[in-house]
């Protein structure tokens, strides 16, 4: 507790009793006092010496009586200023609850219903003010508090009149006045007239953070951020925070225009657009749904790959439908294992419904047991037990698809209700060879694509018509090609079975993905585009088209269009990888604040999958080169040791680990890397040669070495 200066206390000493600091800000140190007049606790607000001198008692208290003036529901009042032995003061109500930066301190993102409703209580707030001829000129979450659940907008103290100088606040041009992470452009370039819009962009980035969990812009200084705001182009926040809908994000995107006549008109305008934003979202959330990885009652861990693979394949199938939006897989196996109230889980994933399963196999028969819950009330929805012979494993899951679907009131069309009724394969032996080749193709290790590899064709073996099995196979083989190119039969089986896949089903949309996957490897690169292009035409959330095609793009050079991939893919399937590289596109582009804001997505991404896939070493890695860029250097270095840590002999993960120390300066460490990665079967001269990452040993003897040999 910050004891009170005597000096301040015995000035106030008979009209208010200060008991102690409540906190200090650039312009004024705030008190909690005993109101001696009218027994009441209030917050004095009492101005630093350098803040009064420059603004004078005569023209303070003028301005401030403008203040005194407002009345809005979401406004603060004021309830006595003056000046005493010196000092400048204003005095506030004392509200006990949190203010704005507690919550967001504590809570980091909030959820949409409440940020929206907080800022457009502020909104009006400060419409309110502006429409009295008063503007708050330091909009920021310090600002903000609660009050019997609302948010209460303060320090309205030091706002100047706008009404003088026709509808604009004038200062001195030059002059800076603000709190850097929350200024306008035109406020950070000491411009003279400012008026109700650079609060309307202030508000905009406390909107953002709130959703985002931290301002849009943000720099060691606070010159940097100010340079950020003149500059730099606001980060998108469906980069951050993919769940916030894009109406809402346009709607803040709109707010921080960098010319206030690109921003609302008025803040009114602001609150009207985020609420009718929400209330779209409000619609759309009412159908949706999170699929939690379905619990193997039988024990028996090799049944564990039918119960995973069973919420893989009903995740996939409601997300092929439209007007229902499911929860990513990688969000719901968080949960796995965990006892956790169904109502928690639904708010934390932004869904109204959960849908709980369980399976049990005995011998040639299965049992599988799900429930679809409300998630805000934890009322039944829908429920169904079924004891079916193991063959119709696929039936089940199209029953269980439609059902979950009608009980959503989500119309099916007839494409739809075909596709949730296609049986890929008859061969219940083909299927578990499937999911486990799945499981294993998911680590992007060289072992684990050998082994999923191996399962894929023992799956095609079982049943020769298996298409995806053969995709799959064909993926396999095409990424040992691009991380491990040891041997010329991995692109000729990636060619064989990619046609194989699409001479057996044409109109697989997973086949065309991997043709085109195979058939870039072969530097057929526009035949590879088409393919891809038709892979997503096919299915609109078909992942892998978008994914390597981004990565086409990438590897041509053809940044903006792999950027906009990378994030469609992300968008398909939340992804580690996608998500990491979208951020190298973007910083590939210069758009550093994108960049960033797409790193900490990644970082968020990978973390979660790491905390399923702790063996995962390529996804250490990313979670390595992620924290270095975010500017954690010693916790991305302690990754990269853990990568190597976990898969030593794996020459993809050496080498980027040897990027990596190349990248933080570690030179001697690098080269390290880069001779054992080589040793270990890297066979890339050609990235070795190129690289961007590896420019700081270029002049080095030992490099030259390395890419000569490699």
């Amino acid at each position: 507790m910050q004891a009170v200066d005597e000096r301040v206390k015995g000035a106030f000493a008979g009209r208010y009793e200060l008991e102690r600091e409540l906190g200090c800000g650039g312009a004024a140190t705030v008190y909690l006092a005993e109101d001696l007049k009218h027994g009441r606790k209030v917050a004095v607000k009492v101005l630093r010496p350098e803040v009064a001198a420059a603004l004078g008692a005569e023209r303070f208290l003028q301005e401030i009586s403008i203040a005194a003036g407002l009345s809005h529901p979401h406004i603060l009042p004021l309830h006595d200023s003056g000046e005493v032995q010196g000092f400048l003061y204003y005095v506030m109500p004392y509200v006990e609850g949190d203010s704005l930066r507690a919550r967001i301190d504590r809570e980091r993102q909030l959820p949409l219903e409440e940020a929206v409703r907080i800022a457009c209580d502020v909104a009006e707030a400060l419409d309110s003010a502006h429409r009295h001829g008063v503007i708050h000129r330091d909009v920021k979450p310090e600002n903000i508090l609660f009050q019997d659940g609302h948010a209460a907008v303060a320090d309205f103290g030091v706002a100047r009149s706008a009404t003088r100088s026709g509808g604009t606040w004038r200062t001195d041009p030059g002059i800076v006045v603000g709190t850097p992470e929350y200024m306008s452009p035109e406020a950070c370039a000491g411009e003279g007239d400012l008026d109700a819009r650079s609060d309307q962009y202030a508000l905009g980035c406390v909107c953002y953070e709130m959703l985002a969990g931290h301002p849009p812009f943000a720099a060691a200084t606070p010159q940097a951020v100010v340079a950020r705001h003149l500059a730099d182009a606001v980060p998108p926040l469906t980069t951050v925070r993919p769940d916030v809908p894009t109406n809402v994000a346009r709607a803040v995107l709109k707010a921080l225009a960098k010319a206030p006549a690109d921003r609302f008109s008025s803040l009114q305008t602001f609150a009207d657009a985020l609420r009718a934003a929400a209330a779209d979202q409000e619609e759309a959330v009412a159908r949706s749904v999170a699929v939690l990885p379905f619990a193997n009652l039988g024990g028996i861990p090799e049944d564990e790959v039918l119960s995973d693979g069973l919420t893989d394949e009903i995740i996939g199938a409601l997300t092929r439908l439209e007007g229902l939006r499911v929860a990513s897989r990688t969000s719901v196996f968080t949960y796995k294992g965990k006892s956790q109230d169904v109502r928690s889980i639904g708010a934390q994933l932004h869904v109204r419904s959960a849908l709980e399963g369980s399976v049990q196999r005995a011998g040639g028969r299965l049992r599988v047991s799900v429930r679809l819950v409300g998630v805000r009330d934890g009322y039944l929805l829908w429920s169904e037990r079924y004891d079916r012979e193991l063959r119709d494993v696929f039936a089940i899951q199209d029953e269980i698809a439609q059902n979950v679907a009608r009980a959503l009131r989500v119309i099916l069309s007839d494409e739809e209700r075909r596709a949730l009724a296609r049986v890929p394969t008859r061969e219940v032996g083909a299927y578990e060879c499937y999911l486990r080749g799945r499981q294993f193709f998911r680590q992007t290790r060289k072992k684990s694509l050998q082994f999923a590899r191996e399962m894929f064709q023992r799956a095609i073996a079982i049943d020769p018509g298996y298409a995806l099995a053969w995709a799959g196979v064909a993926d396999c083989c095409s990424l040992l090609n691009m991380y491990y190119p040891d041997s010329e039969t991995d692109l000729g089986l990636a060619d064989e079975a990619s046609a194989k896949a699409l001479a057996l089903v044409p109109e697989l949309p997973e086949a065309h993905a991997a043709r085109g996957f195979a058939l870039w490897r072969m530097k057929r690169v526009d035949e590879a585009v088409s393919e891809f292009e038709t892979a997503a035409r096919l299915d609109p959330t078909q992942f892998e088209a978008r994914y390597f095609h981004a990565r086409l793009c990438f590897h041509e050079g053809r940044l903006e269009r792999a950027a906009e991939l990378f994030e469609e893919a992300a968008r398909a399937r939340e992804n580690p990888e996608a998500r990491f590289f979208a951020a190298q596109a973007c910083a590939a582009l210069g758009r550093k604040a994108e960049a960033e804001a797409a790193y900490r997505r990644a970082l968020h991404v990978v973390l979660q999958h790491l905390e399923l896939n702790p063996d995962d070493s390529r996804a250490a890695t990313v979670c390595a080169v992620s924290l270095c860029r975010l500017g954690d250097r010693d916790a991305g270095l302690s990754w990269a040791e853990r990568a190597r840590g976990i898969d030593p002999d794996d020459p993809g993960v050496i080498y980027n680990v040897a990027c990596l120390y190349a990248l933080e300066g570690r030179a001697d460490d690098a080269i390290d890397c880069l001779e054992q990665a080589v040793r270990a079967g890297f066979g890339h001269k050609d990235w070795i040669a190129h690289d961007p990452d590896l420019d700081a040993l270029r002049e080095h003897p030992r490099f030259k070495t390395i890419a000569w040999h490699g």
